[in-house]
């Protein structure tokens, strides 16, 4: 059984950098995509939360605050060696109580069409209708704490 670790880590830390190579793996690459300057720079203001095996990172998302209390989840990667092992469901549990802890009472999300049912069976639900972001379709979703 793994022994995995939750660490929330500085932007621009060492960490940083490995969860965006992770990032860039597992969402940007497969559709051509990369991270500019200007996006990176712009997670300044997010919280950033890691999930690690060892010193091996292997899991990854953002906090990013938003008006009127609600706070924005985005970038969730897990390693896809290690997807369906429970590490993206006890990452968003952590970003849940950082996220009241730090006292947003909202938890939106924009979800490809093929994360939409891990984010109903945690208790998210869908906001609006579907639409396209990155070239994939999303569902905005939401959670009140």
């Amino acid at each position: 059984m793994m022994t995995l670790q939750l660490r929330w880590i500085d932007h621009l830390s060492p960490a940083y950098a490995l969860a965006v190579a992770l990032r860039r793996d597992i969402l940007r690459k497969p559709l051509g995509l990369d991270f500019t300057e200007a996006q990176l720079a712009s997670e300044s203001s997010s919280f950033h939360l890691t999930a690690w095996e060892e010193a091996v990172l292997l899991g990854t998302l953002l906090l990013t605050p938003l008006e009127g209390g609600s706070i924005q989840m985005r970038q969730v990667a897990v390693d896809d060696r290690k997807q369906g092992h429970g590490i993206g469901r006890l990452m968003v549990a952590e970003a849940e109580v950082e996220a009241t802890g730090r006292g947003f009472s909202r938890m939106t999300l924009h979800a490809r069409d093929t994360a939409v049912g891990f984010y109903l069976k945690l208790g998210y639900e869908p906001v609006g209708d579907e639409f396209t972001e990155v070239g994939v379709r999303h569902q905005e979703m939401e959670k009140t704490f």
